[in-house]
């Protein structure tokens, strides 16, 4: 037996190292890329973050939550709005509590955006009461038995 390389066996094809210039330039690459990704991550957050809790915020939450018992919230069935009286009521009092505790605390501007935002809330109030008065007593304000007490709330139709 010859111990000579065959024809299948020459130098040519022994495996090679092949050894890549560039994998600095793609691992620097990648980490751009990474970076953009990162950066785009913490936009999103930071466009997502709570505002500052502030006397104004409370403001607010309280003023939205008055809104939702005099009837911004659309009824599921789509006859009309849902109106809770009774809490919007209880709402713009603790607003009403709140004015007489923080006087004098106040600044000048905080002062009368409380102020206006509670006179607001109570025009709205009186018109919504007055509204399901009007329909309690013209007979369509609501179906039977969709609310316990029918004069301070349940589905009202805003164009009667």
């Amino acid at each position: 037996m010859s111990t000579e390389p065959t024809s299948d066996e020459s130098p040519a094809s022994e495996s090679k190292i092949v050894v890549d210039d560039d994998w600095k330039a793609e691992a620097q690459a990648e980490k751009d890329r990474l970076s953009v990704a990162e950066k785009k991550v913490e936009d999103r957050v930071e466009d997502h973050k709570l505002p500052e809790a502030n006397f104004r915020g409370l403001l607010s939450i309280l003023a939205s939550q008055a809104l939702m018992g005099l009837g911004v919230q659309q009824d599921p069935s789509g006859k009309g709005v849902m109106v809770d009286l009774d809490g919007a009521k209880f709402t713009i009092d603790l607003m009403g509590m709140l004015e007489s505790k923080t006087q004098g605390n106040l600044s000048d501007e905080e002062a009368k955006e409380l102020k206006q935002l509670i006179q607001e809330l109570q025009n709205r109030f009186v018109q919504i009461a007055e509204l399901i008065s009007t329909q309690s007593k013209q007979g369509d304000a609501m179906p039977t038995g969709s609310v316990d007490k029918p004069s301070t709330g349940g589905i009202i139709d805003p164009t009667a």
